[in-house]
């Protein structure tokens, strides 16, 4: 038996459907995308202009060139590691380089005695051994130093991790244990690294002599060069996979809102763990990386001031977005080198304080290019899109709200005439 509740009941859905248009969906369903053509080719071109570029260099005799490519591919690889930090999961890290050690010092300690092991023959391949510690090594400090400050944000963290990284530099350059062999750095006196796999073969069979002026052969330079852009186009892969996995989105709830993000049920603590340790994990690999392009790790180049260099990059770049890291590596870390390249080169009467003077104006242009930057772009240079719609909104520039597929507009249902913000009728 029905009655007159069941009836009203039973029409309200036809009449809500009635006067309301049917609302499209807030997620639609996502369809492969395509890669336009124009991106294809782009792509090409530059994976055959960084092959290329080091040949040619070697070639015209411009080795600078070579390093300064190299050290900035290090300093991308690094960047990407705290942008995992600072730019997905949102915590403010100042300790980026005591990362950056434990990997070069753990490469020097595991890879000079295990060449010797080894001997002549397969002492190269320390390397690869030492790469994998190092990025071990660095992994299990950045779970270490998780424990203490898994409830620290903000500038509490941020302070934390600043002297976490002075202790650490002060830790070598004291010779902790007796492992760091002080101010001088690894490794110590009498002992050598050898060269890395497939270095002397290169050597001896790659050299073609074009005319007297250039010639293609495979230096030690051109050899790192090459190590340095294969680790970084996998650290590429990799850090963008993680971006847009299940941890990825735990790392952007955990940026937006920490609270919320827990009340959701996101792991809040699983999810900052891993963010230190991964972000951890590249340091160490561009360490250890850096520790064997250099052959020598000494305790001044981790200093505080390359911390913040690290982070300038990402903030500069775009945090959370791979693309702003490269170029914001480009402008912070190349630029410099290249105007000290061009002095030594084409200015040979300004040559010899054209590295004083870069250094000298370096800090105040890179704190001048900060400040402006958070004025005019406080997202970027290229910003990733989520970031950018949280800081500027999802809407246009006059404030309004917009969601796609007009579900929400000025903060109403769409196809409503005459709804105001404020949830009575227009005039």
């Amino acid at each position: 038996m029905t009655t007159e509740r069941d009836n009203i009941n039973s029409e309200a859905p036809s009449l809500a459907a009635d006067l309301l248009p049917a609302a499209k969906p807030m997620f639609k369903k996502q369809r492969g995308s395509k890669t336009s053509p124009l991106k294809v080719i782009l792509l090409v071109i530059l994976a055959l202009a960084l092959i290329a570029a080091p040949i040619i260099f070697q070639g015209f005799g411009q080795l600078l060139l070579i390093r300064i490519f190299a050290i900035v591919g290090l300093y991308i690889i690094l960047a990407m590691g705290l942008n995992i930090v600072v730019g997905y999961a949102g915590l403010l890290d100042f300790g980026r380089m005591a990362f950056y050690a434990f990997g070069a010092y753990a490469a020097m300690l595991i890879g000079v005695p295990l060449a010797q092991a080894l001997g002549p023959q397969l002492g190269g391949w320390a390397y690869v051994v030492s790469l994998v510690g190092g990025a071990i090594v660095s992994s299990l400090v950045g779970f270490l130093l998780s424990l203490p400050v898994m409830r620290l944000r903000g500038d509490y963290l941020a302070i934390v991790t600043l002297g976490f990284g002075e202790i650490v530099r002060i830790c070598l350059q004291n010779n902790f244990l007796g492992l760091s062999n002080g101010a001088q750095g690894l490794p110590r006196t009498g002992q050598t690294l050898p060269a890395p796999p497939g270095l002397d073969w290169l050597k001896m069979n790659v050299y073609f002599p074009i005319n007297d002026r250039f010639v293609i052969e495979f230096s030690s330079n051109v050899y790192w060069y090459y190590i340095i852009l294969i680790l970084l186009v996998v650290a590429i892969i990799v850090v963008r996979r993680q971006d847009n996995s299940r941890l990825g989105r735990s790392w952007a709830a955990l940026r937006e809102d920490e609270v919320a993000a827990a009340a959701m049920g996101v792991n809040t603590t699983r999810a900052k763990t891993w963010a230190f340790v991964l972000g951890a994990l590249w340091g160490g690999v561009a360490g250890a990386t850096f520790s064997y392009f250099q052959m020598v790790a000494s305790p001044e180049t981790f200093n505080f001031f390359n911390s913040v260099l690290v982070l300038a990059i990402v903030v500069i770049g775009g945090m959370g977005s791979i693309p702003g890291v490269i170029v914001g590596a480009l402008a912070i870390q190349g630029i410099p080198e290249f105007i000290r390249w061009f002095a030594q080169n084409f200015l040979s009467g300004a040559a010899s304080g054209i590295d004083k003077t870069v250094s000298n104006y370096r800090n105040l242009i890179l704190g001048l290019l900060m400040v402006v930057m958070m004025a005019i772009r406080p997202a970027g240079l290229i910003p990733s899109k989520r970031i950018k719609r949280e800081i500027h909104g999802a809407g246009g520039s006059d404030g309004s709200t917009r969601v796609e597929g007009d579900v929400l507009v000025n903060g109403v249902p769409a196809g409503i005439e005459g709804a105001t913000p404020g949830g009575g009728e227009g005039a």
